[in-house]
């Protein structure tokens, strides 16, 4: 599924066999199962920038007929371009005036590539009159997704379960800043074997309620400043080892602004794996079945409840069975957003 500007997408991303669907103390397990979030379900619309340009792609040049002038250089997809020409380049507007200096003369580009700084040098084809890199960028994106916990000790938000990911170059989107909104759900693409279904929503740009302070493989974090929901709502958070099969309840908000509980099932626990998908789950509720076929895109971050506490987020769909998809716990959750928050402070 194409990510874009769009305001009415969500969030998921897609693979081959399955769709992706807080300054804490250091704690050990006694110590977060005394930990209490406000379980949410709620959408949000979600708009992310990030500082420089992303190579979401390489392309030929004159005409289809010559090879990526970029590529060449040793640009991949995934890098983020943070200077050109000795231009900082923080958005789209500033490499296309950067761009707009060119001509046939190699230029020197920036780049940021896991983690790393490299210096590289493109040579621009000017067969086709005008400069040519061969490059497809990317400085933002947009959807909807949903909140899984507010924690009202300090008034940050965890939501998705899983990093936003750029669609074409599969690398999560590196964060320059970002913020949420308001959404309400309009429509559902009801899915079916083979056919991912998705929700629709729209949001208000001009109605932001938090920011978004770090984009990690599980979940987005960062701070509310409005809609912050009662205290007296929290429910402890559970400790990875207090899951168990059996039955859950899924918040999840399917239409307007409007958050129910659904029948759940975990079916498999996966103890000990690093990947969002440590939960195995099957949807029982003969309601949300209805609707949308199952787990669709947009649910992501739905909370998933048992035993009266929080025990993890939805994440993912099966492709051939949307009845079926993945979840990750919650302590996943914390810690990304533990270590996130501190590096954003530091």
């Amino acid at each position: 599924m194409k990510i874009d500007r769009g305001e009415k997408r969500n969030l998921a991303c897609l693979s081959a066999a399955i769709i992706l669907c807080i300054c804490l103390q250091p704690v050990n397990a006694q110590a977060k199962q005394e930990k209490k979030l406000i379980p949410m379900g709620c959408t949000v619309g979600i708009q992310m920038f990030t500082d420089g340009v992303l190579v979401a792609g390489l392309a030929a040049t004159q005409n289809g007929t010559a090879p990526s002038p970029g590529g060449e250089a040793g640009l991949v997809p995934g890098d983020l371009i943070t200077e050109m020409g000795g231009s900082k380049i923080g958005s789209a507007s500033d490499f296309k005036a950067a761009a707009s200096k060119l001509g046939a003369e190699p230029v020197s580009v920036t780049v940021v590539r896991g983690g790393e700084t490299l210096s590289l040098t493109i040579k621009p084809n000017v067969q086709s009159g005008a400069p040519e890199l061969g490059l497809w960028l990317r400085d933002s994106i947009a959807g909807i997704g949903t909140m899984t916990f507010y924690d009202p000790d300090t008034g940050l938000y965890g939501g998705l379960g899983h990093g936003i990911n750029d669609i074409d170059s599969g690398v999560i989107m590196p964060l320059g800043r970002g913020e949420i909104y308001r959404s309400t759900v309009k429509d559902i693409k009801r899915g079916s074997p083979g056919a991912p279904g998705e929700l629709s929503g729209e949001f208000d740009r001009q109605n932001i309620c938090g920011n978004i302070l770090s984009n990690t493989q599980y979940g987005i974090f960062g701070k509310l400043c409005t809609g912050r929901p009662e205290h007296g709502k929290a429910i402890p958070a559970a400790d990875s080892s207090e899951i168990q099969l059996g039955k859950v309840t899924v918040l999840a908000n399917i239409r307007g602004d409007e958050i129910e509980s659904f029948e759940a099932e975990i079916t498999r626990i996966y103890r000990g794996d690093t990947d969002s998908r440590n939960l195995m789950l099957s949807i029982r509720d003969a309601k949300l079945l209805a609707q949308t076929g199952g787990i669709v895109q947009g649910m992501s971050g739905s909370p998933i409840l048992q035993n009266g506490k929080i025990v993890g987020a939805v994440t993912h769909v099966l492709v051939n069975d949307p009845t079926k998809g993945f979840g990750v716990s919650i302590d996943k959750m914390l810690v990304a957003a533990e270590e996130s928050t501190q590096k954003k402070a530091a």
